[in-house]
Parts: structure tokens; sequence; C-alpha cells
């Protein structure tokens, strides 16, 4: 399909593509030897704009590996889908005016053959990564999908993870929920910049007032998770306190035009399942807030047996807010 771009616009948007991809494109003869490629080649330790003579591909590879590489490149030509390659990219790097020792970094090449519309000689048109950027980029993938991005925090998944190995240990524990109350009023007057501002501020402060094995983790917007390992729901009630307080005191209004910020928690046995600990302290914490803010809600205890609608009704019931 026809992308209506003139040579000058094709320049630029291969140059773009270039930055955000981080691979370098390299265009091959029929004989593999590299006629042209990206100035980001540079990278790897070579410029080819120095040499007077273009470069064979396996002047690039480890000595060991150039075998394999004309094999693949062989494959190519011949119009096969050879796939992708990895082997070590050997360059020289300067150091203090003298040539150092040779080293080695991963690459994987993919190559293609471009198909020619008249009787010239067949080019291919080549991708090389490196490997160990590649790797970096799936260890930040994984690293994101369990990490909060606006706090740094460990996200649900993990806390549910955490509470998943805490009921398995048979060992007595709280779970806490909190939130500052009306984050959703501070958005709406101050915008979201502030909100999250606010709510980056919380967690932080909330690091400073958990010990290593209390795990603490974002659970989402504006509510924080902390599992209390060993804590009975009356010590539990006591370091919520302390948390609430301290916070309304560090956040006292600079004037009149500044927020007042407080935060109310909810508190829960963790027992049964990971969705039931999580559902008792939930709404726990919407009866707190419900309550006007600055509360510590607590669930009772739950039934052995019990139907989703008595659910409900036991909530409803069992919530206990604690005016300050």
């Amino acid at each position: 399909m026809e992308m209506g771009f003139s040579a000058a616009e094709g320049r630029v948007l291969h140059g773009l593509l270039e930055e955000s991809a981080g691979d370098i494109v390299i265009k091959l003869d029929e004989r593999g030897f590299i006629e042209h490629a990206s100035a980001n080649i540079t990278a790897a330790g070579f410029d080819l704009a120095s040499l007077l003579l273009p470069p064979h591909i396996t002047e690039l590879v480890a000595r060991d590996f150039t075998g394999a590489v004309v094999r693949y490149m062989e494959s190519v030509m011949r119009g096969e889908a050879a796939g992708w390659i990895e082997f070590p990219l050997v360059h020289c790097a300067a150091e203090n005016g003298f040539e150092a020792a040779q080293r080695s970094n991963w690459y994987a090449l993919s190559v293609r053959l471009v198909a020619s519309d008249n009787d010239s000689s067949p080019r291919a048109i080549g991708l090389l990564r490196s490997v160990e950027h590649l790797r970096g980029l799936e260890e930040a993938l994984h690293e994101r999908a369990l990490t909060d991005p606006l706090t740094g925090l460990s996200n649900k998944s993990v806390l549910c993870a955490s509470l998943r190995r805490h009921l398995a240990s048979g060992k007595q524990g709280t779970l806490a929920i909190l939130a500052v109350d009306r984050l959703r009023a501070i958005f709406m007057q101050y915008g979201q910049r502030t909100a999250d501002e606010v709510c980056w501020g919380f967690a932080k402060f909330l690091e400073t007032m958990t010990t290593p094995e209390q795990e603490l983790a974002r659970i989402d917007g504006e509510r924080f998770g902390v599992i209390l390992p060993g804590m009975n729901a009356a010590a539990a009630r006591e370091w919520a306190d302390d948390v609430l307080h301290t916070f309304s005191a560090l956040t006292e209004p600079a004037s009149t035009r500044s927020p007042q910020l407080s935060a109310s928690a909810g508190i829960a046995a963790i027992e049964c399942t990971v969705d039931w600990s999580l559902r008792q302290a939930e709404l726990a914490l919407v009866m707190a807030c419900a309550s006007g803010g600055m509360q510590i809600g607590q669930y009772g205890q739950p039934p052995v047996s019990m139907r989703p609608h008595q659910v409900e009704e036991t909530a409803s019931l069992g919530v206990v807010a604690m005016a300050r």
C-alpha cells in the first residue's frame, strides 16, 4: 500500500523509528556487504562512515559464529524464512587514544530479502537488536506488571499473593486498607496533578509508618493495603490510630487555600480466603469514610458458612466506626 511519503519524509520517519525502537537498521547486498546502516550503529561500536570500503556482515561477528551467520545469509538470499540468529557482536573500543582489546555484546539479527522489480541484484534489509537491551526491557515490563507506576509500591496482585502465603502459613494477622479522605473532591477542585501528588505523598508517608515485615501495596487509585502480621484487632486499631493522627498532624494546611488532609482506615482479620479478607477490610473502610472520615472501621468476625445476601447484612451490622 502506498503511504504517500516523499523521500525526505521517509528519511524523517526512518529516523523516528530508529529512536523509538532502538534497533539498528542495515541494508546488505547479495554478498552480505553492508551498504548502509542507521546512525545508531555507533552505539554498538562501529563507525561505517570512517571506513573506505563497506564491511561484510561477518566482520561484525565473533570468529566462532561467522560460519553460522554465513549459512543464515545464504538461506535469506535463497528467499527462505530464516527468523532470528543470535551472536556476539565484536568491536574495538577506543580508550585513551589506543585500540582497546576486543569486547563482545550479544545481538540478534533478522534479515529479509527485498524483492526486485527488475534485473538488479537482490538486496536485503535487516535489524540488529541488542539482546541485553531486550532482556532489560523484558525485566522492566515484568517489574512494571508488579509495581504501581505512580508510587513505586507493589500493586494489588502482589498484595494478594502475599495474603495467600499468609493464609497458607496459618499465622494470625490483620489487613488494613487506608485511603485519603475526599480525594475525589481534591481532584475536582485542584486537578489530577495535585491528586497524584497527594496520593504519592500518602504512599511515602505510609512507607515510613510500616516496618519491613509489614507489606505495603497500592490497591487502586486511592486505597492502600497493609498486611500486619501477628497483630490482633486491638493492636491493628492502635497502629491505624497512630497512622491517621500522625498524617493529619503532618498535613496541617499552610493557608486557608490549601486543603485539610486526613485519612481513614478499614481493618479486618486475614482469614478464610484472600477475597474474603479484602472484602472485609474494604467494607470497613467504606463505612469509615461514610462516617465523615478520620475514622477506623472494623468488620466483625464472619460465620463459617454464609450466603451472599447474608454477607451484606452482616457487613452493614458488623462494621464499627471509631469516631475521633
